[in-house]
Order: C-alpha cells, then sequence, then structure tokens
C-alpha cells in the first residue's frame, strides 16, 4: 500500500514539476481573459450580457470566420469536425438523424453561449458579444427561425422558440430539477412546534 501512495505522490509532483515556469508550458490568464469567460447563461437568458446583431451583421461575419469550417450555406464541411449547422429538419427519428441547429437544439440561448466561448475553432472567444449576437442571428435565419432584419439581444434572444425544445425530456433523477427544488423548499420550511 506504501507503494501505491509513494508511486502516485511522485506522479503529482512529477505532473506540477511538469506545468512549472521551468518548462515554458503555458501561462497564468490575464485578469481580462478570466473576465470574458466568467459568465454564465441559463436557458432563459439570465447571464447574457449587453449586445445586440442581426442576420445582415451576421452574415459578414460567418463568412470570414465560419464558412471555411461550416460552409458557404452551413451545410458543413468534408471532414467531420465540420458540422452542418443548417437544415435537418424532421431527421431526429431517423437511424441517422441530422443533428443541427434548427433541428436539434433546444434554447438559442444555448446556441449563443457555445458560439461565444468555443468559436472560431482556432480562436475562441475572440468575436465581441454584438459579434456573437449577429452570428447566431444569421445561423438562426438560415435556419428558418427569425428574419433577416430582427434584432437579437439578451431579451430577444431567450424569447426564441426552437423547434425541437419540446424533444427533449425532464431530468427525472431525484438530486436534480423540479424534484430537488421541491425537496429543498420543503427542508427549508420552519417547521412549527408541536403546542404552539
Amino acid at each position: 500500500m506504501w507503494l501505491l501512495r509513494y508511486t502516485l505522490a511522485a506522479a503529482a509532483c512529477a505532473t506540477l514539476a511538469a506545468q512549472s515556469p521551468k518548462y515554458g508550458v503555458g501561462r497564468t490568464p490575464t485578469p481580462e481573459e478570466i473576465r470574458s469567460m466568467d459568465i454564465s447563461i441559463l436557458p432563459d437568458g439570465t447571464g447574457l450580457p449587453a449586445g445586440r446583431g442581426t442576420a445582415t451583421e451576421g452574415r459578414e461575419i460567418y463568412a470570414r470566420r465560419c464558412q471555411r469550417c461550416h460552409g458557404a450555406k452551413g451545410e458543413g464541411g468534408d471532414e467531420p469536425k465540420q458540422s452542418p449547422l443548417v437544415g435537418g429538419q424532421g431527421t431526429l427519428k431517423n437511424p441517422k438523424p441530422l443533428k443541427t441547429i434548427g433541428s436539434y437544439w433546444p434554447y438559442a440561448t444555448t446556441i449563443w453561449d457555445y458560439v461565444n466561448r468555443a468559436m472560431p475553432l482556432d480562436n475562441p472567444g475572440m468575436l465581441t458579444y454584438s459579434q456573437v449576437y449577429s452570428v447566431v442571428a444569421f445561423l438562426l435565419h438560415m435556419n428558418g427561425i427569425i428574419g433577416e432584419n430582427d434584432v437579437l439581444d439578451a431579451k430577444s434572444l431567450s424569447k426564441i422558440q426552437m423547434p425541437n425544445r419540446d424533444g427533449f425530456v425532464p431530468d427525472a433523477r431525484p438530486d436534480v430539477g423540479a424534484r430537488a427544488e421541491k425537496r429543498t423548499s420543503k427542508s427549508t420550511r420552519s417547521v412549527k412546534p408541536s403546542g404552539s
């Protein structure tokens, strides 16, 4: 048993040493980098930052930053990582469903959060909040969900009804969702002592 502990401790020390400045691996993020990623976007839009955009504005950004991997019309590329973003409506029950923004994603706010954090692939997080709103507006427009000149912002984005919004089932595990909230609210209620 002592040998296992020693081996684990040595491995942990080696890992920490490998990440030290001596080897030049990585760097400490700047306060601005931390601030830009320190957001949580909920399905109801809570946490969305200020900004705005339209599909018309997003078209140019998409052409420069997204088209290379996702195709001019959102059809995807030849590589598996070059996911299609458009189409797929009505295919989710097929043996090979096409899961796209228009056929699969339940909330438009999730699309905003993903684009903000992970795109473009070669430089994630480089888009401003307004550019993210614009790109998401263009993606939603290509899927026929919003109009070309509809303005997306923190208020309007959360109101969009995605085609597959009701395609997901509630999580029935007792430790999450409505059951957990009910249980938590019951356990936090004050109990009246008997005889009062």
